[in-house]
């Protein structure tokens, strides 16, 4: 089976929102903060534009195929939108992976379809409910309660908003290095300052945090062996381990750190 972590990065969609709002005339960064102006007037409290006001920046991904193991960002740090977004649905073409994430199906997956419609990009296989092939009728990625898409902050929570999670705090909790340096929330000044490699390998490590926590849900629900998940964990470890990449190296050292202060709380218990 084909598994294919993934997380999106955004900023501000200045484009959209500089002719929805009549606002073209202003800059980037004022029409970003007349968006979110209006957003809070709108909600009282919330700043978090709606997902079809998000432009995507980065994507990155895990991919586990066969005996290999993969983690990069698609596309370049220069690539169009268009393109980050078309190279994700190439993937889905090419392996029909099981998609794995965290909030996928509350951002992630929407974002993608808004920013779809709006680049033109076609995905054929991803759209299937069972025109293109009979079996995505009963399994598809579309569908909530079917398994081509696993959000795993939903599953997790028993498909109950209120119980739902922050994936930086479960990842810690497991013993995982969690977000390490940034957050979604310092995207946007990040991508004015020309910190788009930074954004980039920031995606990286959510990715990877999160395809941490599938492998653990694959031990709690019986698909893997003790044995096996600690195999799925070294074949990530030497993946970083291999890796010259500064992100990736102290992404491994915060997770050894994390792994042995959970080792010594669980001691005292």
């Amino acid at each position: 089976m084909n598994i294919l972590v993934f997380d999106i990065e955004t900023i501000p969609d200045t484009r959209s929102g500089g002719r929805l709002y009549e606002l073209a005339e202003l800059s980037d960064d004022d029409i970003a903060k007349a968006m979110v102006a209006k957003q809070v007037q709108k909600t009282g409290d919330s700043d978090f534009l709606p997902l079809h006001l998000h432009k995507i920046v980065a994507i990155s991904a895990v991919l586990r195929t066969g005996d290999a193991l993969k983690v990069w960002s698609l596309g370049t740090a220069d690539s169009p939108e268009s393109d980050l977004i078309t190279r994700f649905y190439d993937g889905i073409d090419r392996y029909s992976p099981t998609l794995v994430s965290w909030n996928g199906g509350g951002f992630d997956l929407p974002v993608l379809h808004y920013r779809s419609l709006l680049n033109n990009v076609v995905a054929k296989r991803y759209w299937d409910n069972g025109d293109g092939e009979r079996e995505f009728r009963f399994n598809n990625y579309l569908s909530r309660y079917h398994w081509r898409h696993v959000d795993l902050m939903d599953v997790l929570a028993g498909f109950n908003l209120r119980a739902a999670a922050p994936l930086n705090q479960i990842a810690i909790m497991l013993g995982f290095p969690g977000k390490l340096g940034m957050s979604g929330a310092t995207v946007w000044s990040t991508y004015q300052a020309g910190g788009i490699e930074e954004i980039r390998q920031y995606c990286e490590t959510d990715a990877l945090n999160t395809y941490l926590v599938y492998l653990k849900w694959e031990l709690i629900r019986g698909k893997f062996s003790k044995g096996q998940y600690d195999q799925e964990c070294e074949k990530v470890r030497a993946l970083l381990k291999s890796s010259n990449q500064t992100h990736f190296n102290e992404f491994l050292t915060a997770w050894n750190n994390a792994s042995s202060a959970l080792s010594s709380a669980q001691s005292k218990c």
